[in-house]
C-alpha cells in the first residue's frame, strides 16, 4: 500500500532533490508539497502538477491551517523547509518566527490526527547548532554541547525547533542535522558571507544527491524501530572531510583556476574570520549511512570535477583572468561590502563584529600575510571525543537518576527530580548554574547536547556560562580566553543589521 509523504521546502536545494528521489518511487509514495506561491516554484513544479501522485498546496508553513491540510492523512512529515542562509542572515527576526512557528504548527497538526502515533516526523536540523569547532576540538558527535555562534539566528531557530520536536511527546520523530551541501549553484555564491568562515576551519560535507536519497530512504518502511527519537549527523563520508582552505582550493579549481595554493593568489588571509562560524568532522556520521545507505561514494575530487561542468561560463572565464587583478578588484570589493564585509568591519571599527569574529583587533592585526599565516590541515583519521559527563558505556535506557545528577553537575547545575519519568523521552526537572529551572528530557540533554533554554543565545554571554559549565567550557575555551568580553546584546545586532 502506498504511503503519503508531506514534504516541506520542496522548492529548495535539498527539498527538491528529495522530491525527485521520492518521485522516482511514486509507485511507493504519494507526495504532498507545501510551497510558498512564487513564479520560480510554479515553474519548477509545473511538469508534475498533472500527476495524481503529486499534490501541491500553495501556502505558508507559518499558517497552521495550511500545515494541517497537508499533515491530514500523511504517514511521514519530511520537514526540510524554512528560512536558511544567506537570507536568514539578513532577516533574523523573520527567520526566528518562520522556523520556530513551522515546527509548532507541525507538532500541533500531528497531534490533531486521529492516531498521531502513525505519523513519523523527520526534521532536518543543522551543524550550525554546535557552532565553532575548529582545531583542536574539530571532531564532533551528537550529544556535544549546543554552541550557537554569535549572531546566528538561523541556528537558534533550528535549535528551538529541535527542542519542540524532541520533547513533544510524539512517538516517531528523528532529527537529522544537515551539514554543508555541495550543489551546482554553490559556485555562484559571491556574497560577503563567503568570508565568514575561518580558513583553518573544518567541515564534513554532503552532496546534493546524497541529501536527496536520504530524504527518500528515511521514508522506507524497513527503517528499524530503534532509529526513531534520536539525533544524527549527515555527511557523505570521510573523503568529504575538508578544511575550508582545501574547500576553496577545490572550488577554485572547478572553475578553471589551476595550480596549487590558488586561495593565496586570490585572497588575503585576514579577509577570512578566525572564529564564530560552525563546522566539524564527525566521529558518528557513519551511523546514519549504516541504517539508510544513502551515500553515492563518489570521491570528493571527482565530485568537484563534475560540479565544474555546471559552472556558469562567466566563472570559468575568470580562470583565464590574472589572479592579481581579480584579487584587487572583485574579491577585495566583496570583503569591503557594507554591513557584512569583513574588511568593512575593520575599516569602520565595528567593535562587536571584530570581537565576535576575530577575538580582538589585535588578533586580526596579527594575522599578517600568507607568509606569516599558518595553514593547518589536521589529521583526518585520529579522532577525539568530548566528555559528555556520564558513563556512556552503560545502556542509555538503563541510566538512573544518579546518572542524571552527575550529568547535571558536569553542566554546572543540578537535576531536581527525585526519579526519572516513564522513559528517557519524558521531561524531568533541572536547574542551570544561573538558577534557571526548566524541564527537559534526558534524551534531549544527553543525546542532543541541549541545556538551559533561558541561557540560549541572546545576549550570548558565553564566557560567563563557560566559567560554571565544564561541559560547555570544553568547546568555548578551546578558542576563547576567559579575559575576553564576549557579551553581545540583541539591540546592537538589530541596530547594525537593519
Amino acid at each position: 500500500m502506498k504511503k503519503t509523504v508531506f514534504l516541506t521546502g520542496g522548492s529548495g536545494n535539498m527539498g527538491f532533490a528529495g522530491f525527485k528521489e521520492l518521485y522516482k518511487r511514486k509507485d511507493m509514495y504519494d507526495i504532498v508539497l507545501l510551497n510558498l506561491d512564487s513564479k520560480d516554484a510554479r515553474i519548477k513544479f509545473t511538469p508534475y502538477m498533472s500527476d495524481p501522485a503529486v499534490k501541491c498546496v500553495w501556502g505558508d508553513l507559518t499558517n497552521y491551517e495550511d500545515v494541517l491540510s497537508c499533515v491530514n492523512g500523511a504517514d511521514y512529515v519530511l520537514h526540510v523547509g524554512g528560512l536558511v542562509s544567506p537570507t536568514a542572515d539578513y532577516y533574523p527576526e523573520k527567520t526566528l518566527f518562520t522556523n520556530i512557528t513551522a515546527m509548532e504548527n507541525i507538532v500541533k497538526a500531528v497531534k490533531a490526527q486521529p492516531d498521531p502515533d502513525k505519523v513519523k516526523v523527520v526534521y532536518i536540523g543543522t551543524v550550525a547548532q554546535t557552532g565553532d569547532r575548529n582545531y583542536p576540538t574539530h571532531w564532533g558527535r551528537t550529544g556535544d554541547p549546543i554552541q550557537i555562534s554569535v549572531y546566528d539566528h538561523y541556528a537558534i531557530s533550528k535549535t528551538v525547533a529541535e527542542q519542540l520536536l524532541a520533547d513533544s511527546g510524539l512517538k516517531y520523530w528523528v532529527s537529522l542535522r544537515q551539514t554543508g551541501i555541495l550543489y551546482p549553484d554553490i559556485l555562484k555564491n559571491m556574497d560577503p558571507i563567503m568570508y565568514h568562515v575561518p580558513i583553518n576551519g573544518v567541515l564534513e560535507w554532503v552532496t546534493l544527491e546524497d541529501s536527496g536519497r536520504l530524504c527518500a530512504k528515511v521514508c522506507n518502511a524497513r527503517v528499524p524501530e530503534g532509529f526513531w527519537r534520536r539525533f544524527y549527523n549527515i555527511s557523505s563520508g570521510a573523503d568529504y572531510r575538508l578544511t575550508n582552505y582545501e574547500f576553496e582550493q577545490l572550488l577554485l579549481n572547478s572553475i578553471g583556476m589551476r595550480g596549487e595554493d590558488i586561495p593565496k593568489k586570490l585572497f588575503e588571509p585576514n579577509w577570512f574570520i578566525l572564529q564564530n562560524f560552525h563546522g566539524q568532522w564527525y566521529t558518528d556520521a557513519d551511523e546514519l549511512e549504516e541504517i539508510l545507505r544513502f551515500r553515492h561514494n563518489v570521491p570528493v575530487k571527482e565530485y568537484f570535477r563534475r560540479l565544474s561542468k555546471s559552472a556558469p561560463a562567466v566563472y570559468k572565464l575568470s580562470g583565464a583572468a590574472p589572479y592579481e587583478i581579480l584579487k584587487k578588484t572583485m574579491m577585495r570589493d566583496i570583503a569591503k561590502t557594507p554591513l557584512y564585509g569583513t574588511k568593512a568591519w575593520i575599516d569602520n571599527g565595528i567593535k562587536d563584529r571584530i570581537t565576535a569574529y576575530y577575538g580582538s583587533y589585535e588578533r586580526y592585526d596579527a594575522i599578517g600575510s600568507w607568509d606569516e599565516f599558518e595553514v593547518i590541515i589536521p589529521d583526518k583519521t585520529e579522532m577525539s571525543y568530548l566528555d559528555h559527563g556520564y558513563d556512556e558505556a552503560k545502556d542509555f535506557h538503563s541510566l538512573k537518576i544518579s546518572d542524571m545528577k552527575k550529568a547535571a553537575e558536569f553542566r554546572g547545575g543540578a537535576c531536581l527530580s527525585r526519579r526519572l519519568g516513564k522513559d528517557m523521552y519524558t521531561p524531568i526537572k533541572w536547574r542551570c548554574a544561573h538558577g534557571h529551572e526548566f524541564e527537559m528530557s534526558p534524551n534531549l540533554v544527553l543525546k542532543g547536547g541541549h541545556w538551559c533554554p533561558e541561557c540560549l543565545p541572546m545576549p550570548w554571554n558565553y564566557d560567563e556560562i563557560a566559567k560554571h559549565n565544564p561541559f560547555f567550557a570544553q568547546v568555548w575555551y578551546s578558542h576563547h580566553s576567559p579575559e575576553e568580553n564576549n557579551v553581545y546584546s540583541e539591540s546592537i545586532y538589530y541596530g547594525f543589521a537593519r
